[in-house]
């Protein structure tokens, strides 16, 4: 497969709202499922959370949607400067990212900020590591690169 990451294949789009409750309630209420479980991202010591290149306590409740082959992610960020809470003050509520699933986290955020998307984000969650890559100015949303253990 040609292109910068790897693969075509979307699995997440990721949506930043101002109150994380209210709105997976709508989302479940609209698809017809069950409200997840809504949770906090790790801590800075355990996320190893960077934000443009420095080490970032941000964090954010997460709730996620299972909607066959694509993840719907509901991001309601902390007041720390973030990815998320840069993103939401300044777009407002709405589309954040798309995810995709690669492999060799290193080499392709390399790649990237080679090819013109720098590393905006990054930190570990419980079992791989994300990565959110600029890609607003030519894509209109960011590029978050996922990578599972």
């Amino acid at each position: 497969m040609s292109g910068l990451l790897g693969t075509n294949v979307v699995t997440q789009i990721g949506i930043l709202v101002h109150d994380i409750e209210k709105v997976s309630e709508a989302y479940a209420a609209f698809f017809g499922v069950e409200k997840p479980a809504i949770f906090w991202t790790d801590p800075m010591e355990q996320a190893q959370t960077e934000f443009e290149g420095n080490p970032s306590p941000a964090r954010a409740k997460l709730a996620f949607f299972d909607m066959g082959s694509l993840q719907i992610e509901l991001i309601e960020p902390d007041h720390h400067e973030s990815t998320w809470r840069n993103y939401l003050n300044e777009h407002g509520e709405g589309p954040h990212h798309i995810a995709f699933g690669i492999k060799g986290m290193k080499d392709k955020v390399e790649l990237l900020a080679k090819s013109g998307f720098p590393l905006q984000q990054k930190g570990e969650y419980t079992g791989g590591r994300y990565a959110y890559i600029d890609t607003f100015p030519q894509l209109k949303v960011l590029v978050e690169l996922l990578e599972n253990d």
